[in-house]
């Protein structure tokens, strides 16, 4: 299309130029071959010229050709080639990833292989450690362990039939039995320093536990070395323990007050002349019976104080009640049976059942002994206080021991608890059934606070302060019981008075010391403490009552009559009885002082307790205004006008409670 858009304007050229001019095509055709002939030879002439110019050309071409051959034919070799070298490459990739494959491999092979090397080879040091070197030195624990080490290693690897296991097995045990005999001559030298008179046994053990490796190491490659220094242990100690408690038990019973409690010391058992539980003179050699005075400071101050030095108490002919005895004793079983369980643990690495099967075969023994000694003191005794006393100090020590981790001791803390309990209530019931069947008519008639209702202040107070810390539900009975006969006895007591004011006065004056005495040893909050204050209440308001009733007793007898009447909304009869209230105003302001001072007299002459009679007066007082306002508010207005006045009457009273 191109050439024919090219050409199409000379073809159009031509044939304008041939309409134009009118020229004939035929001749204008030949012209145009002859033109086209002459063009031809014109170009062959031309070429003839050149024809040097086209050979060389030709050549040049030629040679062009076998160059452009070579090339190609050197291109395909290079093609080849990078075939070749991309193949190569490929190669080496995978060569590469095979060798770091197999350098990994190796380093982990050597590191396991030069780790099982130093695990199974056996060094000359090693050798010469444990065969020379004493067994206190450091050197030869260390390597002590590294031939446990190796031992277990091979041992381990023997049940994979590993060959290399088999050329040191000889050398190995061959150091096994040396290390093990070594270290059985030390663990037995060490257990007989146990056995040297006087020797302080905390010394060797702390030694032992220095090196308690050995028995480790014993038990678990010669069972029956540790076997035998187990047993030696055992027996040794066993045998200490039980010569040392035995002959300070001994010692300490030699300490012991001369005289005991017996079965006529009882609360409710009747004192004959000098012979009474609080004469002075024998004190000295006998404990209080009911009386806690500082016999509770075993529980206190002197729980964990030291031991009591048999030695040294008889030097200076001291004495002691039973329960502090019974404390030195237990607190020295304490101390060295925790020591002892805490050190076998560690020692012989035992736990549990284990741990308690060993301290039994050690310290079973002792503990009988003592379980013994305290069943034949049981037997005979009747001072209930030092039974309660060393009850709680079973507790306590028993909690003390489980602070210290050391549950060993339970059987035996709840075997002592076994004898003492049925002891405790048999006498407790001895002193309940002797207030109970006391004679009151065997007493002198005084209204004073009664010696067996002392006693038991005393006594309650007692067992009540020491129960603060562990209730008993036991105790809480038997108390509840003895109150129960206390006060039958004080009423039985009172009945033998005619006047009731003086069965009044017997009352206070005994439940206001047992309140007082229970004050001073427990907390106020005690369950006996308020029925005491609540008893004491009562009689003190009958008490009052009484007292009130011989100088006041028609006003009071108007008031509680007229006060009825008004409840009835019957308020016009009281104006009916003005002449007699009229009587009852003279009457009383003709003798109110006199009667102020008659009744001062006769509480403070009834009451022993300044602090009591006191309390009463002012009782009684503040009872005689409250009816003298109630009286008051009774009267008719003519009544009112005759009354005294009532700043009067408290001007008075201050008088008497300034005195107290």
């Amino acid at each position: 299309m191109a050439e024919d858009n090219s050409s199409q304007p000379l073809e159009d050229d031509v044939v304008q130029e041939v309409l134009r001019t009118g020229k004939d095509l035929r001749e204008y055709s030949k012209q145009v071959e002859k033109e086209l002939k002459e063009v031809e030879n014109k170009s062959i002439q031309d070429y003839i010229k050149e024809s040097q110019n086209i050979v060389s050309l030709h050549n040049q071409i030629t040679a062009c050709d076998d160059i452009l051959e070579r090339m190609e034919s050197m291109l395909m070799g290079f093609q080849s080639d990078l075939g070749s070298i991309s193949s190569e490459i490929v190669y080496l990739q995978k060569k590469s990833v095979s060798m770091s494959q197999q350098l990994h491999n190796r380093q982990a092979i050597r590191g396991q292989l030069s780790q099982f090397i130093d695990d199974i080879s056996i060094s000359k040091g090693l050798i010469n450690a444990i065969l020379d070197s004493p067994v206190t030195e450091k050197e030869f624990l260390t390597n002590l362990n590294l031939l446990n080490h190796k031992i277990n290693f091979v041992k381990e690897h023997g049940f994979k039939e590993v060959k290399a296991c088999q050329d040191v097995k000889d050398d190995l045990e061959k150091l096994k039995i040396k290390a093990v005999s070594k270290i059985r001559s030390y663990l037995m030298e060490q257990i007989s320093k146990f056995r040297k008179p006087m020797a302080n046994y905390q010394i060797p053990q702390n030694a032992l536990l220095k090196y308690k490796f050995f028995f480790e190491f014993a038990l678990a490659n010669e069972r029956a070395v540790a076997q035998e220094v187990y047993a030696e242990y055992t027996d040794t100690m066993s045998k200490i323990y039980f010569s040392y408690f035995k002959d300070y038990s001994s010692r300490l019973m030699k300490l012991q007050y001369e005289e005991s409690a017996g079965k006529d010391d009882l609360i409710g058992h009747e004192e004959v002349g000098q012979r009474g539980l609080f004469h002075k003179a024998s004190l000295k050699n006998k404990s209080t019976v009911f009386t806690i005075g500082n016999r509770g400071d075993v529980l206190t101050t002197q729980l964990e104080a030291p031991i009591i030095i048999p030695h040294s108490a008889q030097k200076s002919e001291a004495k002691y009640p039973f329960e502090a005895l019974f404390r030195s004793e237990q607190f020295a079983l304490v101390d060295n049976a925790c020591r002892e369980y805490l050190f076998i643990c560690e020692f012989f690495m035992v736990q549990g059942k284990e741990a308690q099967k060993l301290f039994n075969q050690i310290m079973g023994k002792t503990l009988t002994l003592l379980a013994k000694n305290l069943e034949t003191f049981v037997q005979n005794c009747y001072d209930t206080i030092a039974l309660f006393l060393c009850l709680h100090l079973i507790m306590h020590y028993q909690l003390l021991c489980h602070k210290r981790a050391v549950p060993a001791l339970d059987d035996y803390w709840e075997k002592m608890q076994s004898v003492i309990w049925p002891r405790f209530n048999y006498i407790f019931r001895l002193n309940i059934a002797s207030v109970k069947d006391c004679d009151p008519t065997k007493f002198n008639k005084e209204m004073k606070p009664h010696y067996i209702t002392r006693r038991y202040a005393e006594f309650s107070a007692a067992i009540v302060g020491i129960s603060e810390n562990f209730p008993s539900e036991l105790v809480t009975k038997l108390c509840a019981e003895l109150l129960e006969e206390v006060e039958f006895f004080i009423l039985r007591m009172a009945a033998i008075f005619p006047q009731r004011k003086e069965q009044l006065i017997f009352h206070i004056n005994n439940y206001d010391m047992i309140l007082s005495v229970l004050m001073e040893h427990t907390r106020d909050s005690s369950r006996e403490a308020e029925h005491f204050r609540e008893q004491l209440s009562q009689w003190s308001t009958e008490y009052v009552e009484e007292i009130l009733s011989p100088h006041f007793g028609g006003m009071i007898q108007f008031v509680k009559e007229g006060e009825a009447i008004v409840e009835k909304g019957q308020s016009d009869q009281l104006k009916k009885q003005e002449s007699k209230s009229l009587a009852l105003v003279q009457s009383f302001s003709s003798g109110w002082k006199r009667s102020l001072e008659v009744i001062n007299q006769e509480v403070l002459s009834s009451f022993p307790s300044l602090l009591t009679g006191s309390t009463l007066l002012q009782l009684a007082f503040t009872q005689l205004v409250q009816y003298y306002h109630r009286f008051h508010k009774l009267l008719t207005p003519t009544a009112k006008a005759q009354l005294t006045n009532i700043h009067h009457i408290m001007v008075e009273i201050k008088k008497y409670k300034t005195s107290y």
